[in-house]
């Protein structure tokens, strides 16, 4: 039958790592019955506090109207949907929608969309653009692909996620275009890296050339964002090089299937796959610019310095 929207639907949500708390929390905060799963339990109870309810397994989220689901691969994506005790699992009820905003192979997203169809549930893909910072500052952007009336359907529950609902297409296509923006993520980045340690090597300092970057032309909304990791060398993690790696594969895979040239990603690739042999794995992949250090032959020091993220909410 699939998802009828109606004014109050009751909400599941499986996955509460960091994105998915912040996003989760959203839909409480706009007043939403919201129950929650999370493979370590510990993560999702602090919601409670916002109104959600914790389930033991995702078959507890089967009797929801509307399942978002946000894991971290493919193989989370399956476990949580198809696997034992996937919320697809019990035979006696089955979500009118899932909504997916997991980074994982199309692969991965039609064999969940095809289980999900064989029960007359309605999947969506829904990747999105940002991580917590930009979740609570209301700038997190969605690209979704499915059925359009079920996109219709969903999409005043999607606007409260962020400030950006795109429908780009039918079946998996939302997954290519995040893979494509994850890969421009990554390239973006290292070369951020190496411009700024090329005016460092040169003689300024990082923050004068960020600032200066930053109001021009070619700043943007992510450089100003990455600018003090890049100048104080604060590498708390909001998406890591593993992360960044898998999308990088997940991309390239793409691109021989498609018969695409990516010389510049498939380069940036190789430097990313440096990085995490040389032991980047826990911190944010902004470290890209420790490694263009290390290879240009100087040692980066905190410059100290304070510096607007321009992410005030």
């Amino acid at each position: 039958m699939g998802y009828r929207p109606t004014e109050h639907p009751r909400i599941g949500w499986i996955g509460t790592g960091r994105m998915g708390f912040e996003l989760a929390a959203r839909l409480l905060r706009a007043g939403h019955d919201v129950a929650v799963y999370n493979r370590t339990r510990a993560k999702a109870e602090p919601l409670v506090e916002l109104g959600a309810s914790v389930v033991d397994s995702p078959a507890g989220l089967a009797d929801r109207d509307v399942v978002f689901v946000m894991v971290s691969a493919s193989a989370d994506l399956a476990a949580v949907t198809t696997g034992e005790n996937g919320v697809l699992s019990r035979t006696d009820a089955a979500p009118g929608l899932i909504v997916d905003s997991s980074t994982v192979s199309t692969e991965a997203s039609a064999e969940a969309r095809a289980a999900a169809h064989a029960r007359d549930t309605d999947f969506l893909a829904a990747p999105v653009s940002g991580n917590p910072k930009v979740v609570k500052s209301g700038k997190l952007t969605l690209a979704v692909s499915g059925p359009r009336p079920a996109f219709d359907a969903a999409r005043p529950l999607l606007e409260l996620l962020g400030r950006g609902v795109t429908y780009v297409g039918e079946g998996e296509v939302a997954r290519l275009v995040k893979i494509a923006h994850n890969v421009f993520l990554g390239v973006v980045t290292q070369a951020l890296a190496e411009i700024t340690v090329l005016a460092e090597k040169g003689g300024t300092s990082r923050a004068a050339f960020l600032e200066f970057l930053n109001n021009s032309v070619m700043g943007s909304v992510f450089s100003r964002y990455k600018t003090p990791a890049l100048v104080n060398l604060d590498f708390t993690p909001t998406f890591t090089m593993p992360l960044l790696r898998k999308d990088f594969d997940l991309g390239l895979a793409a691109a021989r299937e498609l018969e695409v040239s990516m010389p510049v990603a498939s380069a940036t690739a190789q430097l990313v796959w440096e990085a995490i042999a040389a032991g980047s794995r826990e911190n944010d992949f902004a470290e890209l610019i420790l490694e263009q250090a290390r290879r240009s032959g100087i040692e980066l020091k905190p410059e100290h310095v304070t510096v607007d993220d321009g992410l005030e909410a």
